[in-house]
């Protein structure tokens, strides 16, 4: 086949997944019954009001949370029949978390917290060097490489988070709410990087957002509510 005619590779195929909370009350299905596909190179939204499931099907797709029914199909490999530990191994080098919340380490300086990622692969301390400096480089921090979160701004820890997310080379990037304690100024840049990279580099990239600015920059908008998909709009 053609190079420039092959078909993306499929990265996530979400089957018939649900999660079901059951409280003091009745259950509360956070998803319910979601089919998603999402190929490699994508750059798309999950939306939807408060309380809608976004978060929470985040987690399911990033394996941080298991789901009551259904499957998550992840660059071929099915994680809900992983163990705990062979979950944890795929996660450190198949996906990339970006966090509303950083989650920093905070007695780590910026180049130490991207490297750590690459400390756990066992990445040669040379090259783990090198891509950490690539990194800093590629989100504007190279000159904040030696500053520990408490010295950065808001946007400034959140290009550290998107530099560490990046550094294991995954396959897709899940960045859950990462606009939302950000100025309009950070957020316009951090969004910027995303799109770059993702352009330049074909990396795959899939938000939970109810910010505009994020919905605007995708080019497929998924909504949800109460669980369920209820739209899925590709742009051109």
């Amino acid at each position: 086949m053609n190079q420039a005619n092959a078909k993306p590779a499929t990265v996530i195929d979400a089957h018939e997944l649900s999660k079901v909370y059951n409280g003091h009350q009745i259950p509360v299905r956070a998803v319910d019954n979601v089919h998603l596909h999402i190929e490699e190179g994508e750059f798309t939204a999950i939306v939807g009001p408060s309380g809608s499931g976004k978060s929470t099907l985040l987690h399911l797709i990033g394996g941080l949370d298991a789901p009551t029914a259904g499957s998550v199909i992840l660059a071929g490999t099915d994680l809900t029949q992983l163990s705990e530990n062979e979950l944890i191994d795929f996660r450190l080098h198949n996906i990339g978390f970006v966090f509303q919340a950083y989650n920093l380490v905070p007695v780590l300086t910026a180049r130490e917290n991207v490297g750590f990622v690459m400390q756990l692969q066992g990445v040669p301390r040379e090259e783990r060097e090198a891509r950490v400096r690539t990194l800093l480089e590629e989100v504007g921090l190279a000159d904040k490489a030696e500053s520990k979160p408490g010295k950065l701004s808001g946007g400034q820890q959140q290009r550290v988070a998107v530099a560490r997310a990046l550094a294991s080379k995954p396959r897709i990037v899940l960045a859950d709410e990462p606009t939302a304690n950000l100025d309009s100024v950070s957020a316009a840049n951090l969004l910027d990087i995303m799109a770059r990279l993702n352009r330049d580099e074909n990396i795959t990239f899939l938000f939970s957002t109810h910010d505009q600015r994020v919905i605007e920059k995708a080019r497929r908008v998924i909504t949800l509510v109460d669980g369920r998909v209820v739209s899925d709009e590709i742009r051109q």
